[in-house]
């Protein structure tokens, strides 16, 4: 695993970009504009949305058209007319887009880790690269956050309860507090970013089914963690065929940096990278470096060079 050093990389004050978006299909999708060569493929984290990625996309939309999707629920997408939070009703609707733009350069990040990892293993006519950033895939020595997250999600009627009591918190607090978790330093936010994200929160308040969404789709990956047999995502990693890039954060408080050891044993063609400087969210608080190394695979992807070394 290569270490990379991040620190020099400064905050801008550059006003943030934004990507429009419109409803394709069941989802809703945040592009770039057309006429890149490649394309690639976005799919954020729990309680994330698409505007997780826009600086990435932005870094890398001279390489690939970028799609970052609202998963089924959560930022403007609406709640699945099946009610299917779990993994496999994510990854159906992140095929569905796939199916969409075309075979494409896929990315997720934590829960979107695990939902591009099913996807990439299930259609990999589909997936040209597989980029993961701290991808939440099951680890029997969980960090204490998450796992008290999945205790509250596990538990019938507990995690709609806790759910429905965060709304009485003001939501400057809940942002704040959730980017205290996922950054190593929170006081390199984008001002911008930050009120965007509160707005946000205000207006996923009033959706009735927002809190149903985000309980859910915990509950989801938690099912993961019992999953065995070649239906495992540890298992459907081993068999995945992309070149994979996985980045992961030295202080990371959800996934632990360890787990890189088990995806390099896993993964047929991977790099690893670890930013020494990062949380749990590489792709926004240290977006160059992702896309130096994200560059890299889909250029290797591109050309046909030989396998990746770590």
């Amino acid at each position: 695993m290569r270490r990379a050093d991040e620190k020099g990389e400064g905050v801008t004050q550059q006003p943030i970009p934004h990507w429009p978006g419109r409803m394709l299909g069941p989802v809703f999708v945040r592009s770039t504009p057309e006429g890149a060569p490649e394309r690639a493929v976005y799919v954020h984290g729990l309680a994330g949305s698409a505007t997780n990625w826009t600086d990435l996309m932005d870094e890398l939309k001279d390489v690939a058209t970028g799609y970052a999707l609202d998963l089924p629920g959560a930022g403007f997408s609406p709640a699945p007319a099946d009610g299917d939070y779990t993994v496999d009703g994510h990854a159906r609707a992140v095929i569905g887009l796939l199916a969409d733009v075309g075979p494409a350069h896929l990315f997720g990040n934590s829960l979107g880790g695990a939902v591009a990892v099913r996807v990439a293993a299930l259609r990999p006519d589909l997936v040209r690269s597989l980029t993961l950033i701290s991808p939440a895939l099951p680890d029997l020595l969980p960090r204490y956050g998450p796992a008290r997250i999945a205790a509250a999600a596990a538990t019938p009627r507990l995690g709609e309860w806790v759910a429905d009591r965060l709304r009485f918190v003001p939501a400057a607090q809940r942002v704040n507090a959730t980017f205290n978790m996922v950054w190593a330093d929170a006081g390199r936010i984008h001002p911008d970013r930050l009120s965007q994200a509160v707005e946000e929160l205000r207006r996923r308040d009033d959706l009735p089914y927002a809190g149903r969404a985000m309980i859910a789709s915990a509950r989801g990956i938690v099912a993961e963690y019992f999953r065995r047999g070649a239906g495992s995502l540890w298992s459907q990693a081993a068999r995945i065929t992309a070149p994979t890039l996985i980045v992961y954060g030295r202080h990371d408080r959800l996934v632990r940096p360890a787990m890189a050891a088990k995806a390099g044993r896993t993964f047929r063609q991977v790099r690893l990278i670890l930013l020494a400087h990062a949380g749990h969210v590489a792709q926004m608080e240290h977006p160059a470096l992702v896309a130096a190394e994200a560059r890299r695979l889909i250029g290797e992807t591109r050309l046909g060079n030989a396998p990746l070394a770590s």
